[in-house]
């Protein structure tokens, strides 16, 4: 049973249960083992590393919080991989990052370089599905919207549109970065800057560049998606950093109405 994790220990100065976890990580890395295989059992464990059941039982939780594994009792339980899903880590980074107050064009300036690449990789892998579905996600943003809801309805399916892209995308790590950065926008611009006045401009330049991207995915042309993907990006943050200003404005304003006349 030593075999399965030989040669993937952590320095002995780190505590024992983040050795066990640091070493499950390394095996999963190593060993390309895939989602519903099983970790050894906790007798393995403990003999493996010298280490009590309580030891072993801390470890094995901080696996599980972190979505890497499955934990089962009785006879036939025990510890099975599992792959972290999206919404788990992409919900940690931006924990993580809410404290690192990232603005609008903070997140733009990353995804004018991502998002032309990504598109780009997608010429020839969307389905007749998902096509209709990006021509229903643009149309719906085609009328001015009735209310507050309708707003951010069409807001969400601006960004559903990318996210589509992005879980099409055959490169992990731009997908992941292309729909991490909508889930950003969600949190940070959309929702913050919604209840300002509506850009109408800014809608219909959205609306008209995912009409001419989605013929161009049609059409498969690489070089003109690649290049639509980047002109809509910079438009984008044209406005995003005109929104920026008056969100800026707003909350000046607010501020000065408390202040002690």
């Amino acid at each position: 049973m030593n075999t399965h994790f030989e040669g993937l220990s952590s320095p002995r100065k780190m505590k024992r249960s983040d050795q066990i976890v640091e070493a499950v990580k390394r095996w999963v890395v190593v060993k390309d083992i895939q989602p519903g295989d099983r970790l050894p059992n906790e007798k393995a464990l403990m003999e493996l590393f010298e280490c009590s059941k309580g030891t072993v039982r801390e470890a094995l939780k901080a696996l599980e919080v972190q979505g890497l594994i499955r934990l089962k009792t009785g006879p036939k339980g025990g510890a099975t991989l599992a792959q972290v899903p999206y919404p788990l880590a992409s919900q940690l980074l931006r924990n993580y990052l809410h404290f690192q107050h990232p603005t609008g064009p903070d997140i733009y300036r990353l995804r004018k370089l991502v998002e032309p690449e990504l598109a780009a990789l997608v010429v020839g892998r969307l389905t007749p599905e998902d096509l209709q579905l990006m021509e229903e996600l643009t149309e719906r943003c085609a009328q001015a919207p009735a209310d507050f809801e309708e707003r951010l309805e069409q807001r969400i399916a601006e960004l559903d549109f990318h996210n589509l892209l992005a879980e099409r995308c055959p490169d992990p790590l731009l997908a992941f970065i292309g729909r991490f950065l909508n889930d950003l926008i969600k949190d940070l611009v959309i929702f913050q800057k919604v209840h300002l006045p509506e850009q109408v401009e800014f809608s219909q330049e959205n609306l008209d560049y995912h009409r001419r991207l989605l013929k161009a995915y049609r059409a498969e042309d690489e070089a003109e998606v690649r290049d639509l993907m980047y002109r809509h990006m910079l438009s984008a943050e044209k406005f995003n950093k005109e929104l920026q200003g008056q969100l800026t404005g707003s909350l000046l304003s607010q501020g000065e109405s408390q202040l002690p006349g």
